[in-house]
């Protein structure tokens, strides 16, 4: 993580010195590696990261370009990567989640009914390992919403859904930055829904505690940095 961020903040350098203006297409991608000296593995995800959040936009055979804002707003478009590194508040956030929603997955394992756990079938079913972040972080937060409602507390499921919007932009930025998150969290979901499908309360409740204590691990680690 600590590299891409580092290619992050130097291409978000140049847009600020002026190097790099609005709508200006970016050097080739061999040129500037070597000029910013990052492998282009790592220029490439900075990019990946960058288009994601629209401060640039890739155009397939054409070239990479700063999006056609003004720069204060190009800054703007980069606070929330700040705001993860700064804000101590995601912590507090997935450390209530890692006590309430393992309660709810065990509520929802004595309640689901079959209609609830085909539509988590079908929204699991609908990702996959090619799925774009922005589309997986919307099954997830989807996956858990069905969970929470089958439980049956609507005032535990509003909490938590309240609480799962705070957290978006935290689960982009750990798609776009950890390796085999994706993988990771399809094989934790998918561990879920089988608890949920045998009744069995206890197992719901340990791969929810997993599943969430994995991403405030990451959210912790990515503060420390």
């Amino acid at each position: 993580m600590a590299v891409t961020d580092d290619a992050i903040s130097t291409i978000k350098a140049m847009i600020v010195s002026g190097e790099l203006k609005p709508g200006q297409r970016l050097p080739p991608e061999k040129e500037l590696s070597e000029t910013l000296g990052l492998s282009r593995n790592s220029l490439r995800e900075a990019v990946k990261s960058l288009e994601i959040i629209r401060v640039l936009d890739v155009r397939r055979g054409d070239g990479t370009y700063v999006t056609s804002l003004e720069p204060q707003l190009l800054l703007e478009a980069m606070a929330f990567v700040v705001d993860l590194h700064q804000d101590q508040s995601i912590v507090e956030i997935f450390d209530v989640r890692r006590v309430l929603e393992p309660h709810a997955a065990a509520l929802a394992a004595t309640r689901i009914t079959d209609e609830e756990l085909e539509r988590l079938r079908v929204s699991l079913d609908a990702v996959s390992l090619t799925t774009s972040v922005e589309d997986l972080v919307t099954h997830d937060l989807e996956f858990h919403r069905l969970i929470s409602e089958a439980g049956g507390n609507g005032y535990l499921a509003s909490l938590l859904d309240s609480m799962s919007g705070e957290t978006i932009r935290a689960r982009i930025w750990r798609g776009i930055t950890q390796e085999g998150s994706s993988a990771r969290t399809l094989a934790e979901h998918a561990a879920i829904l089988q608890a949920l499908q045998n009744h069995d309360p206890e197992m719901a409740r340990a791969a929810l505690t997993l599943h969430i204590g994995g991403v405030e691990s990451w959210i912790r680690s990515a503060l420390e940095h």
